[in-house]
């Protein structure tokens, strides 16, 4: 046998005994092999479970952030949407009060009404930026238009001159319009799909005088 573990010298073997050193050899080696086998299975083996454990782990966290931020834009959306028909109501009820449309409980243009629709307008400001933060480019577009429309309802409810004239009617049903695409393209951002409704007309005969069309 070799000295240094290598290949074995038969040089001072009898020819009989060549074949006692092979099986030895090969027994080593064949046992040396199935110590290292094992060990190696056992290593790929936690190696492929350690991979699998951090994928799912991954994908999981992946999906409970997606979740978590849901939860935030649908938070934002609706509180924004409400602040924006909080004040299309007052507005309407101060264009009533003016005889621009016909409503129930007219409100008085008053300082102290002033004051609470400063404080709604910089409420809706505030969530609109919120909004802003967490939306789309297509909510957050739309989220532009419905601010313009709303503001149109405002100087028309308290009588700030502008460039054109428009008919409170008009504007009204613009501002409706803008509020269906900003509650279509929120529900896209939510992954929800389908339209937010059916237009539904009111019947005509119930319709008020002088009052926007309305659809619910």
């Amino acid at each position: 046998m070799a000295a240094d573990g290598g290949i074995p010298d038969f040089a001072g073997l009898p020819s009989g005994e060549w074949g006692t050193v092979f099986d030895y050899e090969i027994g080593a080696s064949m046992s040396l092999l199935g110590q290292i086998l094992p060990l190696v299975g056992v290593a790929l083996g936690a190696v492929t479970s350690f991979l699998a454990s951090s994928l799912n782990d991954r994908a999981r966290w992946r999906r409970e952030q997606s979740v978590r931020w849901d939860e935030r834009r649908l938070n934002a959306y609706g509180e924004y949407i409400h602040a924006v028909k909080e004040l299309a109501g007052r507005y309407q009820r101060i264009a009533a009060g003016r005889g621009l449309v016909t409503g129930p409980a007219p409100l008085e243009l008053t300082a102290e009404v002033l004051a609470e629709l400063g404080a709604a307008e910089s409420r809706r400001s505030a969530l609109g930026e919120t909004c802003e933060l967490l939306g789309d480019t297509d909510t957050n577009t739309a989220s532009k238009t419905l601010n313009h429309c709303l503001w149109r309802l405002e100087h028309l409810a308290r009588g700030v001159p502008t460039e054109s004239e428009q008919s409170w009617e008009q504007a009204y049903l613009e501002f409706r319009d803008a509020q269906r695409k900003y509650l279509e393209y929120a529900r896209v951002s939510l992954g929800v799909t389908g339209p937010v409704n059916r237009v539904v007309a009111w019947p005509s005969a119930w319709r008020p005088v002088s009052r926007p069309s309305r659809t619910e």
